[in-house]
């Protein structure tokens, strides 16, 4: 498939997982070249039968998720998450291009190079196993308090760029342009997939965020059910619809770009606020003016002026904090993309992005207190304003 911006090549590794090269250079872009698809590893195929205790082989069981009967919230169980790749060394990290030569040989990407790449993850927290469905549902220790049900959507790992000192913030805009295509091109086949409720885009950026994988990269999560945040979220929108006929998130964005004070920057098509009730130390949303429910629903011209914003935003954020010889701290974060669910509810949401850092003074992060961790409530220990005159001072 071939854009007039980026050329999408798919291909399957080793184990079965699928890999996708969303090129937006020469000779690749026109297709004068295709990046190698073949993957030598000699990988078994992730869906095999595995030993058991008594070294006889079991079929593969994928992860599993229970509902909390107190908050009526699935929780995915994913324990083969604990053994995965833990701030491995530059010369050893699997999401690095393949070089010829290198001591490391178990590297993700079969090619020597990439623009940008897209591939299911080895290490899913939710996984699709063929022959098993969310109907396949059963009780835990034969009690129907405790409900359990396979895991069953799909992890994805987003490779912002082959070099692995670089962050999203240093790719310039058409790389950036091109990461926006991967990401709606991502939501729109996942949202397609059976049992699928919602797709999340994200990126976490950091140690002190505990990334694994200093690589500059994101992910995409699609659901089998509805994220409790987005259930909230939900909630409120129907209940505000209910009571004035009108989209909730639509008068968020109409009602900070009106007040202005916490606007951090306005383009032609996005505006970048401060919510007025932002509960991290450094948060920032990005909204389209346009009613659009998801990124695929971008218009060209808005995912070209997207690419320009979100590099400009991310420059504001680096620039938030100062260490004492004056230099910029490059910020940890959290960013993600929130998008309408697939099904029953879905005309009440609309597009945004949140970023928000837990760092809340130069070496100094956020903890979660008592009554935040045990019962959500929350306490800012900032103002919305201070943020957003901040970011606006942060501008260049």
């Amino acid at each position: 498939m071939t854009t007039a911006r980026v050329r999408r090549t798919a291909t399957t590794l080793a184990d079965g997982r699928d890999l996708l090269y969303f090129d937006d250079t020469e000779p690749y872009v026109s297709g004068g070249r295709t990046r190698r698809l073949d993957d030598p590893r000699p990988l078994a195929d992730r869906y095999a039968d595995v030993p058991g205790e008594d070294g006889a082989p079991r079929p593969f069981q994928g992860p599993e998720m229970r509902l909390d009967p107190l908050t009526g919230e699935w929780v995915p169980m994913a324990s083969h998450r604990m053994n995965r790749t833990f701030l491995p060394a530059a010369d050893s990290c699997p999401l690095c291009p393949a070089r010829p030569g290198a001591e490391y040989s178990d590297g993700e990407v079969p090619d020597t190079d990439y623009d940008v790449v897209v591939f299911e993850n080895r290490f899913p927290a939710l996984m699709q196993v063929p022959g098993t469905g969310l109907d396949d549902g059963w009780d835990v220790d034969g009690s129907d308090l405790w409900r359990a049900r396979p895991a069953a959507g799909r992890c994805e790992v987003v490779c912002f760029s082959a070099d692995h000192t670089s962050s999203l913030g240093a790719v310039g805009p058409r790389r950036m342009r091109t990461i926006i295509e991967a990401w709606a091109d991502r939501t729109r086949e996942l949202s397609a997939l059976p049992g699928i409720e919602q797709v999340f885009c994200f990126e976490n950026r950091g140690k002190e965020i505990g990334v694994t994988l200093p690589h500059p990269h994101g992910q995409v999560y699609a659901f089998p059910f509805v994220a409790p945040r987005t259930q909230a979220m939900q909630r409120q929108a129907a209940a505000h619809q209910a009571a004035t006929g009108r989209n909730l998130h639509r008068d968020i964005l109409d009602g900070e770009r009106k007040a202005g004070v916490r606007v951090v920057l306005e383009s032609e098509h996005w505006t970048a606020y401060v919510p007025a009730a932002s509960r991290w130390p450094v948060e920032v949303h990005l909204a389209p003016h346009r009613d659009v429910l998801d990124l695929p629903g971008l218009s060209d011209a808005e995912r070209d002026d997207l690419a320009v914003v979100y590099l400009d935003l991310l420059g504001r954020l680096d620039r938030f904090f100062v260490g004492p010889d004056g230099s910029a701290i490059p910020l940890p974060y959290i960013s993600g993309w929130h998008q309408a669910v697939v099904g029953e509810g879905r005309e009440l949401g609309r597009l945004h992005l949140q970023v928000f850092s837990v760092l809340r003074a130069p070496g100094k992060l956020k903890y979660l207190a008592g009554v935040e961790s045990g019962v959500g409530a929350w306490i800012s220990d900032t103002t919305p304003e201070r943020i957003a005159a901040r970011l606006q001072e942060a501008a260049r």
